[in-house]
């Protein structure tokens, strides 16, 4: 089975950072294993199936059909080591917590917001209302504020490339169906930071507050949510799935968005139009398979 066509933006805190009872389930987790980050995708696939299969079917996974959490209920980390990672961060440990059931939370409130009549109706069987409400007392209990990770399918929002240096790109080409084919950036959260907030004023003068500046403003504001000496990590996830080896090596996503926003602060609209047009070529082929199936 394909891993789920899914990109990621996570933050890894530096595990001295993090306060109770979130530093004592991280350090339990360290003991029983950590994830990889080639297991992720497949990971949250199958915990979401289980407690969507369950009877009754559950709400949001990790709990009882009561809404509790269940006493067993998966608490699944990642990390990685300070010296992966161009800049200053740390110390190590850096923990990625994958706070699932928070996001699953936060995603089905989004549900909530867009979707009307039968789809409604088949995916959620509790009463709207009540299940916003659980739903928003999950996202209520991170201790961060925050979730650790956000994810989209199909894409990666161009404005996420603004965070990374093109040039940290990490690649690994293993065959299509292998776990550990890769396309990933790590940069510092005060490199991310300041990245971010010089693309946000520059697209915000140029182009205005909404669409990319907004999406770049919600980003800013989530990085803030934690420490200073973490680390941020963009990644294609499964994506890489779906891409061949030479598309892969000629994706030039970072260096077109950075381009882009270095265009936009001088005026260059010829350079902007340029790059945006390879941008809409090589992510336009990811959305006509999204709407073919």
């Amino acid at each position: 089975m394909p891993q789920p066509f899914v990109a990621y933006l996570r933050v890894y805190e530096p595990l001295s950072a993090l306060d109770a009872p979130l530093a004592d389930q991280v350090r339990k987790a360290l003991e029983d294993g950590v994830l990889s980050r080639a297991d992720v995708g497949a990971r949250e696939r199958e915990l979401w199936l289980r407690s969507q299969l369950a009877r009754p079917r559950r709400l949001l996974p990790g709990e009882r059909s009561d809404g509790r959490v269940a006493p067993d209920a998966p608490f699944d980390v990642m990390t990685i080591s300070p010296a992966e990672v161009p800049g200053e961060v740390g110390p190590g440990p850096l923990v990625c917590p994958l706070d699932l059931r928070a996001r699953s939370a936060a995603a089905l409130v989004g549900f909530l917001a867009t979707a009307t009549g039968p789809l409604l109706e088949q995916a959620v069987a509790a009463e709207p209302e009540d299940v916003r409400s659980r739903a928003s007392a999950v996202m209520a209990e991170l201790t961060a504020g925050a979730v650790h990770v956000i994810s989209t399918t199909w894409t990666v929002p161009l404005p996420w490339f603004a965070l990374v240096e093109p040039e940290a790109r990490r690649i690994v080409l293993a065959p299509r169906s292998d776990p550990e084919r890769q396309v990933s950036w790590r940069v510092s959260m005060a490199d991310a930071r300041a990245r971010v907030a010089r693309a946000h004023r520059v697209v915000t003068g140029a182009l205005g507050e909404a669409g990319p500046a907004k999406v770049l403003q919600d980003t800013g504001r989530w990085l803030d949510h934690f420490a200073p000496d973490s680390a941020v990590e963009l990644d294609y996830g499964g994506l890489v799935q779906l891409i061949d080896d030479q598309d892969l090596l000629e994706d030039s996503s970072a260096t077109d968005v950075n381009a882009i926003v270095d265009a936009l602060e001088t005026g260059d609209t010829e350079e902007v139009a340029l790059r945006y047009e390879r941008l809409r070529e090589f992510w336009g082929e990811l959305a006509r398979r999204e709407r073919h199936g």
